[in-house]
């Protein structure tokens, strides 16, 4: 029987201190007893949900990157998180995947949240980024994107459905915190999926309000964990054999209407 183990990160964190957070982090990290496969921070998770990345962003070389693979490597995990990225004069919301031996992949953030003016300070993104760890099929995501069901929609492949866990890493604030909690069931129900969702706690500078509210769910939409309003480091064991069940007994995926993202 396939299984992956997940370890969640929710956490305040310290406005556009990079080290202090990455120093909290990290023994967070450090703390967690379980074994654990892929360690998963929220969004922005070395700075907050910023809008300076003149000042912030980093390059691909750059410190929290080069954390990342520290960390990667000496906890023997895959982690993840998106971070603030310079790249040829432009700035990403990167979502970056690092592997313990030191290689990664990453997206950018495709859907900027201009009700926020993020859409003024960084560029979208263009592609999906569809990662693999043991068999599984996880596809990676930023905060925003979650309130647009087609950018996740599973594709039909030949092998049959496309991904098997859906992750978004977030700063979502409570404020809307009923449609995050919403959607995130919604995306596993549509998508006959995992789906995990990773937000921050605490108030940022621009006296901004998170209530975290993460959360693992089943395939049929059923949470598997919830947390909210406080700093929680939780791993859970993914089943790949009740995932099968489910898509076996209720192939929902086979009715699905054929289209390509571009």
């Amino acid at each position: 029987m396939s299984t992956l183990s997940i370890t969640t990160i929710q956490s305040n964190l310290v406005w556009e201190e990079k080290s202090a957070n990455l120093r909290m982090l990290e023994e967070k990290i450090n703390s967690i007893e379980e074994k654990t496969e892929i360690v998963v921070l929220p969004e922005m998770f070395s700075t907050g949900f910023s809008m300076r990345p003149e000042e912030l962003a980093e390059t691909m070389e750059g410190e929290t990157v080069e954390w990342m693979k520290r960390v990667s490597r000496e906890n023997a995990i895959v982690l993840t998180g998106s971070v603030i990225i310079e790249e040829e004069g432009n700035y990403y919301n990167r979502l970056i995947w690092m592997l313990p031996n030191g290689q990664y992949g990453h997206y950018d953030k495709r859907h900027l949240f201009a009700y926020g003016e993020e859409d003024k300070h960084y560029s979208g993104g263009s592609k999906r980024f569809i990662a693999s760890v043991k068999g599984w099929k996880i596809n990676l995501l930023i905060c925003y994107d979650l309130r647009f069901p087609v950018w996740a929609r599973q594709q039909q492949k030949e092998s049959g459905v496309e991904y098997d866990v859906l992750i978004y890493v977030a700063n979502w604030p409570e404020r809307r915190s009923h449609a995050w909690k919403t959607l995130l069931c919604a995306r596993a129900i549509e998508n006959q999926c995992y789906v995990v969702g990773v937000n921050r706690v605490g108030s940022d500078a621009n006296n901004i309000y998170y209530s975290g509210n993460s959360l693992v769910i089943d395939p049929l939409g059923q949470v598997l964990y919830h947390m909210a309003d406080e700093e929680d480091v939780n791993t859970i064991i993914l089943q790949k054999e009740l995932l099968d069940e489910a898509r076996a007994k209720f192939p929902f995926w086979k009715d699905a209407d054929p289209f390509n993202i571009l």
